[in-house]
């Protein structure tokens, strides 16, 4: 056993903060994207892998439904943290000495009116954990980041303000990954299995297909399409529902479910987060 949890991204991404804040026994192994992530579970180098899967203000993670299906894991958990920005600069910069600030391009529309009030200049980066690293090296005066706060810490760079997202409710949900499932006894705040799927070239397929979860009172708390091996027509869902295949009435929508589609694959059932309830 590794004792590693793999994430895509520099040490002090926010991916890296999901990790320390869920599994703090776990040494963060970063990797370059998300497919290394998915290597290193599968090689043996890491025990499980968090992916990031949608965040509530930009939405859908790019990739990430699209590599699940095909990647050999299980989900076994998920996770939800906080996205807190926080301006950093080196040592002994002030505000009004800024010009500019670099962070990941989905980042900085997340902090507009902050840096809008302040007059100061964003620039993308391709990572904003990277480009704390990339400040410290630099030396610049003029320069910050946008980042989280365990960024600062392991750069040694000073904040300036904390919290300056434009939405009080920005927040990542991860997927926590193993090669096997882990499932040992249920959640006690309930189950989630998540699944991808392809209904049948049949009229209404779809919404057949949907009846079931309806008439047998499963909660689907996401429905998501997107297309596969770069066809218009080849179309595959992944759904989020509340419950455990063994659950009856979870089982019968299953069921229905199969009669309406080419292909199911369940990606995992795994505890509920609490935070889903706040």
């Amino acid at each position: 056993m590794t004792n590693k949890i793999a994430f895509q991204g520099e040490l002090g991404a926010y991916s890296h903060e999901a990790c320390a804040d869920n599994y703090p026994d776990l040494e963060p192994l970063p990797c370059r994207t998300f497919e290394d992530v998915i290597d290193a579970v599968n090689s043996g180098r890491a025990e499980l892998a968090m992916l990031p899967v949608e965040n509530s203000t930009y939405g859908r993670v790019a990739d990430i439904h699209r590599l699940l299906p095909s990647s050999g894991l299980h989900i076994i958990g998920e996770a939800f943290t906080r996205v807190r920005i926080c301006l950093m600069v080196n040592p002994g910069v002030k505000l009004q000495d800024l010009e500019k600030v670099r962070a990941h391009l989905v980042l900085l529309p997340q902090a507009a009116s902050f840096l809008a009030e302040n007059g100061i200049k964003g620039e993308a980066a391709a990572d904003s954990a990277g480009a704390a690293a990339e400040l410290v090296e630099s030396g610049d005066k003029t320069a910050g980041v946008l980042a989280s706060e365990i960024a600062a810490q392991i750069y040694g760079l000073d904040v300036l303000a904390r919290d300056i997202e434009d939405h009080g409710h920005n927040t990542t949900r991860f997927l926590v990954m193993s090669p096997k499932s882990k499932l040992e006894k249920r959640g006690s705040h309930g189950m989630m299995t998540s699944f991808v799927f392809r209904v049948r070239n049949l009229p209404a397929a779809l919404y057949k297909a949907m009846g079931g979860f309806a008439t047998n009172g499963v909660n689907m708390t996401k429905l998501e399409s997107y297309m596969v091996g770069g066809h218009f027509t080849a179309t595959q869902f992944y759904a989020d529902i509340e419950g455990h295949p063994d659950d009856e009435n979870v089982k019968r929508a299953l069921e229905e479910l199969d009669y309406f589609t080419s292909e199911i694959n369940i990606l995992g059932t795994y505890p509920r987060a609490p935070e889903r309830d706040t």
